[in-house]
């Protein structure tokens, strides 16, 4: 069997973007979610079978405590961020297996998901549908992979390998030099993507390159790889039957309703 993880963070923003407005009977803006809705809907139509989807029920997580600077809900749209719990109670009532994070991100939640999944030898092969480069560090062979539904790409190991110039097991040491802007921190001055995979290539992870090549920058480098490293410990669920869609529950009908009646519109930015 396949098993189907799917980011809602990056799927609620990237149909906020996406589509026009669409508000419900009480003004509510709920395109995003309706958006994520229907692309769920497509793949169980396609004939997906096993499916869990994580969302950052708070955005904040442990790591800022470690890093001042990393990501906060701070300038995300009050209407977009106002559709989370919506898009949490609509999956619910979808059948499908929702795993809001509170004190871990949704990255978290995907990778434990995955590693959870891979563990059962009746799972051919488990897909992270996200773009997001952390979960690079999640692939293994053929059996997880990542997969960018958006631009319709899907990476296995030796397709990360291509695309960052080191394997899965040295993205979070990749990420911690070259830095990742959407999460909030910002890498070693100077290290660009192709002298890191260069660097890492010859040493391996950080403890093996040559101290002097980071210079004042080491200790902030381990400490980057560990805001890039997701946790794969957390106790998702027991057995990947807990993943199987069956059918939607009599609740989803009120939220079909309620997005079948929304009235589309155009976007009022926020002042």
């Amino acid at each position: 069997m396949d098993v189907y993880l799917i980011d809602g963070t990056y799927e609620l923003f990237r149909h906020y973007y996406a589509l026009p407005s669409a508000t419900d009977a009480d003004g509510q803006e709920i395109a995003a979610v309706r958006g994520v809705v229907a692309s769920v809907g497509g793949l169980l139509k396609s004939g997906v079978t096993h499916i869990g989807i994580a969302t950052d029920h708070v955005i904040e997580s442990f790591r800022n405590q470690m890093w001042p600077g990393y990501k906060t809900g701070a300038g995300i749209a009050p209407d977009l961020l106002a559709q989370f719990g919506l898009l949490e109670q609509t999956m619910v009532a979808l059948g499908i297996a929702t795993w809001p994070m509170v004190e871990f991100e949704a990255d978290d939640a995907l990778a434990s998901a995955a590693e959870i999944a891979a563990r059962d030898p009746r799972v051919t092969r488990v897909v992270i549908c996200t773009p997001d480069k952390d979960l690079a560090q999640c692939v293994r062979g053929t059996l997880v992979v990542q997969m960018d539904r958006r631009q319709r790409i899907t990476r296995d190991e030796a397709g990360v390998t291509e695309k960052f110039g080191v394997p899965p097991a040295l993205i979070a040491d990749y990420l911690a030099l070259v830095g990742d802007a959407a999460d909030g921190y910002p890498g070693v001055p100077k290290w660009g993507p192709k002298t890191t995979a260069s660097v890492l290539k010859r040493y391996g992870h950080l403890e093996s390159i040559p101290p002097e090549m980071l210079g004042d920058w080491r200790d902030r480098a381990f400490l980057f790889r560990e805001l890039a490293r997701l946790r794969t410990d957390i106790p998702l669920f027991a057995s990947v039957d807990d993943l199987e869609w069956r059918a939607v529950t009599p609740d989803f009908a009120t939220f079909a309703a309620r997005f079948d009646a929304a009235k589309t519109g155009k976007r009022t930015k926020p002042r």
